[in-house]
């Protein structure tokens, strides 16, 4: 099978999707068809031919064309909306007093679905956000709680070593992480030192942790 690697914004990660015969380079804008529908994603890596591929890979995101410039203007448009769509919603829950703190907003390339992921500490009725959302911007409105760790992932940036996060570039998925993770690699235990842009503790501290073994723990009361 003949994939390609194509980033879809705002993602920082790229995606493998089926070629579908199409002869991209890098840096051409593609469309894709995703769960999502189609997306419009730039090629990060040419077309390779990839025979070891699961029976599986075959429902993975499928180039359909190169992107026209109508397509490009429809995708300059989506955003404009994702924006807008999230200004709406700050204000408008602001002035309802909801306390959730609105991320990510992702618009299909057609605009007929805008989803928004919101982090809240508990239940929150937003049935008057989405009919607000819903009038304004006539389209199909999906509010989405989710949690500290995968705002990050959506919302990027830098840690404290000085690079990109590694949700939002290439980890796949969240494992536990505790304190007695940095407590046995001798780091320091102000919250500060040990977390994340999250909030949470960095999922940095068990990469070394795995790699100490248990020979290596520290005895109890130590």
């Amino acid at each position: 099978m003949e994939v390609v690697a194509v980033r879809i914004p705002p993602s920082a990660r790229s995606s493998t999707c089926r070629s579908n015969g199409f002869d991209l380079e890098v840096g051409e804008t593609c469309l894709v068809e995703t769960p999502r529908g189609l997306e419009l994603g730039v090629v990060t890596r040419p077309a390779v031919e990839h025979p070891h591929l699961a029976p599986s890979a075959r429902t993975l995101p499928t180039v359909v064309r190169r992107a026209s410039r109508d397509d490009e203007e429809a995708f300059a448009h989506k955003v404009a909306i994702e924006a807008s769509a999230r200004d709406f919603a700050l204000d408008r829950a602001r002035a309802a007093n909801l306390a959730i703190k609105v991320g990510r907003v992702e618009a299909t390339l057609d605009g007929k679905k805008i989803t928004l992921y919101f982090t809240s500490e508990g239940r929150v009725d937003f049935r008057a956000l989405v009919r607000d959302l819903s009038h304004q911007f006539h389209a199909r409105i999906d509010l989405r709680q989710i949690g500290a760790r995968d705002d990050a992932l959506m919302q990027g940036g830098c840690g404290t070593c000085g690079r990109t996060l590694c949700c939002s570039t290439w980890l796949e998925g969240f494992s536990p992480v505790s304190i007695k993770m940095a407590k046995a690699q001798g780091l320091s235990l102000n919250p500060s030192k040990i977390s994340g842009m999250c909030g949470r503790l960095m999922c940095c501290l068990k990469y070394e942790y795995e790699g100490k073994g248990p020979a290596e723990e520290p005895a109890p009361g130590a």
